[in-house]
């Protein structure tokens, strides 16, 4: 761009941004102490305490119809407007019971979450033109539930009054409930919120309640009076009891308030303090179906009736009624609001049908045949410059605003031609600006299809897309053409691409009636997706389209090379592709330059002509160069897959992890997570990591432990690791892994097996009390027989190693297997009992005698020994010559000759020369603790792949673990 063209816009953008800001703000009082929300404020929050709670109001414009719902914990208010509120009062110091304050954006709004504390309380409601909620510390809240409304006899006593013209009836609950009181054709409907029986006997005798009927549903109740017509009715409450009076003056109802919402659906909203249910009824007599919408006193109703296309609201004593002849219109009572809707919206009237026609302007830019298109004569300037047109345009606009501030009717037409020629001119933000205030001035305009597609267009060409999506998804847009025209474009900046194809061919009849700018834009963007959905065909003919579109710049051309190098890829034209990859990637604009150098880093190392370590720095840099969309996603996959092949897996973890929360939910975005998770499983589950280092992979594990799967697939990760740094004594780090996992991840029989595990590894250890604990505190019911047996026998060893032999016994009982037999030798051998400490070592040698071809192993022989030595100190000479005949011809292959002949001659040997020293210094070098610990760890590498070679070990980059 030169120097005069880009002096001529920074001219032109301040110009309008001066006159943008006329028309915007208008000049306010200065706030008493300066810092607080000003009075003039679409959203004043005000924060009060006292010694029980906080009250937090919500005020202004906007801020009083916000609404309030609560889910769990959170209590989430909804503000009707994109530009979020101030709440750093509450973020800087929340109030009592609020644990945390965030804000969030949804279609056309934002929402203020506030998440309670455990055994905290809220309450809200409306009055003096706030929205408010009370807010308790836990544990100050009132009391929640509600108390039970039906008397203690199951039945509502009603009584009847006759007075002269007029029949009173009271209905006496045990505490307050809501109600809705209104009359439809001839008869007078009482319909409260809670279901109970009516106990009419006295009233039955009394006038118009002789004719009464009640029926009552799983929460509500409804009663039926027919009436004479004419007749008036009004209900009061006092305490639990609601009267209703058939007769005489009617007293003037209100306390409701009709508006319409057309901030996503168009919606009728009415606000009603203390609206409590929705109840859809039936009429007896006529068949049809209608809604009764609940409320607490006081008293208040609908004055005088309204009636759309879709829906009529009766005048109502108390509460609202709703006829509908549609089968699909909600009526929801959320808070103070209740919401009247259809899934495509309710059909009103444009909310510029009570505006006065403006007076005809021959120079402003007309409105567009469709809301959301731009057209070239918008920009068009004539024989002006532009500063004496945007001059002429914003003056006008500012008159309007100003009348419209004394005059709800004044029209909106010369505003409307304003942000038309901001469109026009490419000054988005300035038209947002406009068209913001026409909507804050009037809020009933943004209801104007035009409003929420100029706007929608403006947010869209800045890169607001979720804003621009909200202002395309109104229901004044719906159908439109035009508008899916620029979904499909939204759709193809988030690398949605099925989406953006469907988009773009909904509204592929009206792309010609854009400017040549967006035509191109618009079928760049689908080119795009037809390359990444495979419609190569499809992609060369938009693009011949695009290029075919006069006047152009040239970033929209590099853009569409940029598609057109990726055509060139996919049609297995690599060198032509590169070619057109390397020169897009000299542009000086980072969102065109930094795809096109991940084409050539990719193209160039399918080739060979770039080496890993290269493409990885180049990767490196490119992943900084530019954030937030489809390209930062595929940079990042790419150098992750990049550093796994070079067997880099810090690296490769720690990119793939790094990735922003606005990249993980794009379209594709689930694709880096299944990258992460594989990239995780391969190394821990696949054994890529068995290459490293016990201390890097447990390092490494550590590090990334939050990517373990829950269940089986993380519960063997951890083992094999476990196994790993078991098998070179690094215990203590072991138990740290496998407690982590027991204690944070895992529940029930998985919980309880890896507890297992960290128990034997604390007893390997030497640690009994923590293997205790271990057992203990995972213990469960209805697990497998074999995993019982094992938890007995390291319990019992784990008591014994405490000196607590006959615990460990008790515990044992009468567990016959092999681990049980271990332990139990162990703890009689301790106890001295030499007898039947032998007899079991005997025992767990069983035939091993018939092989004397085979030598002993290292277990066997301190079996041997310490049955030989244990039959020698009881003195049972018999025991002893049997192990001797059996076991004396395989002391010449063992590995301890010498103990195995001393220990088989016993005390009294043929030579003398038994000493009870000599037996002493056997029982000590026949360890059997050595011997389980042996044990135990071939069991734990058998049961997790250990004894399968090793992956080889891939080489590491410095620093790498």
């Amino acid at each position: 761009m030169s120097g005069a063209t880009a002096s001529k816009r920074v001219l032109k953008t301040t110009v309008a941004a001066a006159a943008a800001g006329v028309v915007v703000f208008a000049p306010l009082a200065p706030h008493a102490e300066g810092a607080g929300p000003r009075s003039g404020d679409p959203v004043e929050i005000r924060v009060g305490a006292n010694a029980g709670f906080t009250k937090v109001e919500f005020a202004g414009a906007v801020g009083s119809r916000a609404r309030v719902r609560q889910d769990g914990r959170a209590v989430i208010i909804r503000i009707g407007t994109t530009a979020a509120p101030d709440v750093s009062r509450l973020r800087v110091d929340p109030p009592k019971g609020v644990e945390k304050v965030e804000t969030r954006s949804v279609q056309g709004a934002t929402e203020l979450v506030l998440t309670l504390a455990e055994g905290a309380g809220v309450r809200s409601g409306a009055a003096d033109g706030a929205v408010w909620l009370n807010l308790y510390a836990p544990g100050a809240a009132p009391e929640g539930t509600r108390p039970s409304v039906v008397p203690a006899d199951g039945a509502v006593p009603v009584t009847a009054e006759v007075k002269d013209a007029t029949t009173r009836l009271t209905f006496t609950w045990a505490a307050p409930v809501g109600a809705a009181v209104f009359r439809r054709g001839d008869a007078v409907w009482v319909v409260f919120d809670a279901a109970a029986r009516m106990n009419m006997p006295a009233a039955a005798k009394a006038g118009d309640a002789a004719k009464a009927r009640w029926a009552a549903g799983p929460d509500f109740t409804a009663i039926r009076i027919p009436v004479a017509e004419g007749q008036g009715v009004s209900a009061r409450a006092d305490g639990a009891a609601w009267t209703i009076t058939l007769g005489g003056p009617t007293t003037a109802a209100s306390g409701i308030d009709i508006g319409r919402d057309d901030s996503v659906q168009t919606a009728l909203t009415a606000r009603m303090a203390g609206a409590t249910r929705t109840v859809w009824l039936t009429d007896p007599m006529v068949g049809d179906r209608f809604a009764a919408v609940t409320a607490l006193a006081p008293g208040k109703g609908l004055r005088t009736g309204r009636r759309t296309v879709d829906l009529a609201l009766l005048p109502t004593a108390h509460g609202l009624a709703v006829e509908t002849p549609t089968d699909d219109l909600t009526v929801k009572a959320e808070g103070d609001i209740v919401t009247l809707s259809r899934p495509k919206g309710l059909r009103l009237s444009p909310p510029t049908v009570g505006l006065e026609a403006a007076a005809p302007q021959t120079q402003a830019p007309r409105a567009a045949v469709r809301p959301a298109l731009i057209i070239s004569d918008w920009a068009d300037l004539g024989a002006e410059t532009f500063g004496d047109r945007h001059r002429a345009l914003q003056v006008a606009a500012e008159l309007e605003s100003g009348r419209a501030a004394e005059d709800p009717r004044a029209p909106i037409e010369a505003r409307l031609a304003y942000a038309r020629f901001l469109v026009g001119q490419g000054l988005g933000y300035e038209a947002i600006g406009v068209l913001n205030a026409l909507v804050k001035q009037t809020p009933a305009m943004q209801g104007v299809a035009e409003v929420r597609g100029l706007r929608g267009a403006a947010r869209a060409s800045i890169g607001r897309l979720a804003e621009a999506e909200a202002d395309f998804s109104a229901g004044a847009l719906a159908g439109d053409p035009s508008t899916r025209v620029w979904q499909g474009y939204i759709a193809a900046q988030r690398s949605d691409w099925t989406t953006a194809r469907q988009a773009f061919a909904a509204g592929a009849g009206v792309v010609d009636n854009f400017t040549p700018e967006w035509r191109a834009r618009f079928g760049t963007a689908h080119a795009l997706a037809a390359v990444e959905t495979g419609d190569l065909d499809a992609a060369r003919e938009l693009l011949a389209y695009v290029f075919s579109q006069p006047g152009i710049s040239a970033a929209d051309q590099l853009t569409a090379r940029l598609v057109q190098a990726k055509l060139f890829e996919l049609e297995q034209k690599p060198a032509q592709a590169l070619a057109l990859y390397k020169a897009v990637a000299r542009a000086p604009l980072d969102g065109i330059s930094t795809p096109a150098r991940l084409g050539v880093v990719r193209l160039e190392m399918a080739r060979g002509t770039m080496k890993p370590d290269q493409a990885a720095a180049q990767l490196e840099a490119l992943k900084w160069r530019w954030r937030g969309d489809g390209t930062e996603l595929a940079v990042i996959r790419s150098l992750g897959e990049l550093y796994l092949s070079q067997g880099r897996y810090r690296e490769a973890l720690t990119t793939l992890k790094a990735a922003g929360r606005k990249i993980v939910v794009l379209p594709g975005g689930d694709k880096l997570q299944a990258d992460l998770d594989n990239a995780f499983r391969a190394l821990f589950l696949d054994g890529a990591a068995d290459g490293l280092q016990p201390v890097q992979a447990l390092a490494l594990f550590f590090d990334f432990r939050e990517l373990t799967p829950v269940g089986a697939d993380g519960d063997e990760m951890v083992r094999r690791l476990a196994r790993r740094l078991i098998d070179v004594d690094l215990l203590d780090q072991a138990a740290e892994l496998l407690k982590y996992q027991a204690d944070n991840r895992l529940d029930g029989v998985a919980k309880a097996q890896v507890s297992t595990n960290l128990a034997a590894v604390y007893l390997m250890n030497r640690q009994p009390e923590e293997a205790l604990q271990a057992l203990w505190s995972s213990r469960t019911t209805l697990l497998p027989t074999a995993m019982n047996s094992e938890r007995r026998a390291l319990e019992a060893r784990a008591l014994m190693e405490l000196g607590r032999y006959d615990h460990a016994l008790e515990i044992l009982a009468k567990d016959a297997s092999p681990a049980a037999r271990d332990v139990r030798a162990e703890i009689l051998w301790k106890q001295q009992q030499w007898g039947a400490a032998a007899a079991i070592y005997e025992q767990q040698l069983g035939n091993r005698y018939r092989d004397a071809l085979i030598p002993l192993t290292a277990d066997e022989e301190n079996r041997l020994i310490r049955a030989g030595v244990g039959y020698s100190l009881a003195r049972d000479a018999g025991g002893l010559n049997r192990l001797s005949n059996n076991y004396a011809g395989f002391a010449d292959k063992a590995r301890s000759p010498g103990a195995i002949r001393i220990a088989l001659a016993g005390l009294d040997g043929a030579d003398g020369s038994g000493r009870p020293q000599d037996f002493a210094a056997l029982s000590a070098g026949a360890d059997t603790y050595a011997g389980w610990i042996a044990a135990t760890k071939a069991e734990f590498r058998q049961k997790t792949g250990g004894d399968r070679p090793a992956t080889p070990a891939r080489p590491q980059a410095a620093g790498a673990a």
